[in-house]
Order: C-alpha cells, then sequence, then structure tokens
C-alpha cells in the first residue's frame, strides 16, 4: 500500500510545544494516519493513500484548542521502496506475549522473524511459551511490535478457539490469524485491500504450516456481503478481529456484525482511548456490548460480544 508523507509545520510557544505536537497527532490520526515520527519542523505522519482525506484533516486543525498554537501541513509521497526495504533489512527483535490463565499458570507465545530466533534460554524456556511464530519481516505493522497487535494476541491466548472459525480483517501480515490457528481454530479468513498485504500473510501462512487451514483474500470489506465459511455457512464466524484504524471500524462494523455467528466475540483495536465512546455507541447500535477494554500507551482494545 502507498503512503503519504505529511509534515506538520508546528508553531507553539515553547512550553506548549510538546503539547501541540500530542495534539496534532491525535487529530491527525482522526483523520486516519497510522503513525508518526519527530522531525525539524514538529512531526510526520503517514496514511495509507486512498484514505487520506484533506478537507477532513484541515478542518480538525483548524479547530485547534490551543489558541496560541498555529499548525499547518504539506503532502508528498512516502518512499514506499526503501520503507520497505529498511524494515526488510532491519527485522525485529522476538516478542515475546504472555497472558495468565484463571488458574494462575502462565500461557506465552514468541513472535520473531527469520533473522532474530528466539532463545532457549529466554524467551522459549522462562516463559515457558507453548508457542513460536515466525513473520517474515517486510513490514513494521503486523509483527507484534505495535501495541495493538500484542493486545488482541493477549486477548487470543486467553481464549477457547478450538474449532472456531476465525474473520481477520485488515490481516496486513496475517500475524492475528496465524495464532488463532496455532491456538486451534479450525480455519481463519484474511482479506487486506494491499495485495502485497494479502499475498504475504498467505506466505506467513506456510512458513508457519497453517496455510491449510487459512484462506487470504484481496479486497475491503465489501466482500463481506458474500463471504461465507469453508462449510458454507453464510454468517458463520465465531471470531471476528479487527486492527484498523477508528474511521474505518465505524464504517466497517455493520459488515463485521453480519459475518458474526449467534455469541460470536469481536475484537476491535487500532484506535486510541479517546475513540472508544465512538467504537462503544457504534457497537451498542449494533446490538452488541463491550464485555473488557484494554489500554497500552493510550492504545485501545475492545472486546466485544451480544447484548
Amino acid at each position: 500500500m502507498k503512503y503519504y508523507k505529511t509534515i506538520f509545520h508546528i508553531s507553539a510557544p515553547e512550553g506548549l510545544f510538546q503539547d501541540a505536537i500530542d495534539i496534532t497527532s491525535a487529530l491527525a490520526g482522526e483523520a486516519g494516519f497510522e503513525s508518526f515520527e519527530d522531525c525539524e519542523e514538529g512531526l510526520c505522519g503517514y496514511v495509507q493513500q486512498p484514505l487520506f482525506d484533506r478537507s477532513m484533516l484541515e478542518q480538525l486543525l483548524s479547530d485547534f484548542p490551543l489558541p496560541s498554537c498555529n499548525v499547518t501541513f504539506s503532502v508528498e509521497e512516502a518512499e514506499y521502496r526503501d520503507w520497505n526495504e529498511q524494515w526488510e533489512e532491519e527485522g525485529f527483535e522476538p516478542i515475546v506475549v504472555s497472558s495468565t490463565m484463571p488458574d494462575g499458570s502462565n500461557k506465552a507465545l514468541v513472535i520473531h522473524d527469520g533473522r532474530h530466533l528466539p532463545s532457549d534460554n529466554s524467551q522459549l524456556s522462562v516463559l515457558n511459551s507453548q508457542f513460536s511464530i515466525e513473520i517474515d519481516a517486510k513490514m513494521a505493522f503486523g509483527t507484534g511490535t505495535h501495541e495493538t497487535t500484542r493486545m488482541i494476541v493477549g486477548e487470543l491466548l486467553n481464549m477457547d478457539l478450538s474449532g472456531k472459525h476465525v474473520l481477520d480483517c485488515g490481516t496486513g501480515t496475517g500475524i492475528l490469524s496465524i495464532v488463532a490457528l496455532k491456538l486451534g481454530a479450525a480455519h481463519a479468513t484474511g482479506y487486506d485491500i494491499d495485495e502485497w498485504s494479502a499475498d504475504n500473510a498467505r506466505h506467513n501462512a506456510v512458513i508457519n504450516r497453517v496455510d491449510e487451514r487459512f484462506t487470504s483474500l484481496l479486497g475491503d470489506a465489501t466482500l463481506l456481503d458474500t463471504l461465507t465459511t469453508p462449510d458454507g455457512s453464510p454468517s458463520g464466524f465465531d471470531l471476528v478481529l479487527a486492527n484498523i484504524n477508528r474511521n474505518i471500524l465505524l464504517a466497517d462494523m455493520p459488515r463485521f456484525r453480519q459475518q458474526m455467528r449467534p455469541g460470536a466475540t469481536l475484537i476491535l483495536s487500532g484506535f486510541y482511548t479517546s475513540d472508544v465512546p465512538l467504537l462503544t455507541e457504534k457497537a451498542q447500535s449494533l446490538g452488541l456490548k463491550v464485555i473488557k477494554q484494554n489500554t497500552d500507551d493510550n492504545w485501545t482494545c475492545l472486546v466485544i460480544g451480544e447484548q
């Protein structure tokens, strides 16, 4: 997926500069921006090109809550090739995700790439990890390095997924589907609007030897209008996962709901804590309720079920 790099030019009194950066990133997040980094002008943000809404961003910044601060922005196409190549060369260190079971025991898994294998004396042995998952490191999001991915993986560790059918919306590298399958799910279906992601998810499923139980599709949520489970059952998913930005979640949640079997669970992440009221209200309008909420560094994960 191609991205725009947006440079936010921030003018603020010295004591308010960091506050202005934090507010700018929060407002841009509402407009679909996925990641940020500090730059000389103040802040650089990245947004998928099809999701960029200039008028919405302009409107949000025009109502900036600090009157003494001024924020303008310029947009350029991100260097898509260099972005991927840099991440592919560097990879990531093994990531441990663990959860404490009701009986007090620990359940954990290790996520790693092909260059950084987990150490038998640390990640695998000390935490008694039952699972080791390898992700071909060609993009940063979807490896477990991000708070939202780790929170969803932590929830999956707490669930009994034996025999379940899983729908993975915006599958990325396929990591959430692969974790679910390793934990006993019968089948996982993932889709992504990015052709590279759909192919990479299939590739990672092969690496982890779960490809026979994984289906990767290219497209957006309109696929859900006619999607059936491998057994041919409409509205047949026991678990729906979506780690996407807030605006897409709000738009696509009705379709997620249509794909949920009676008693199914919906797990959402990819948004800030400040977005929770909007998502909760949308869920309630669809006959759903929030069962559990987790937060990590202002990112939030919601576990949702039927009312």
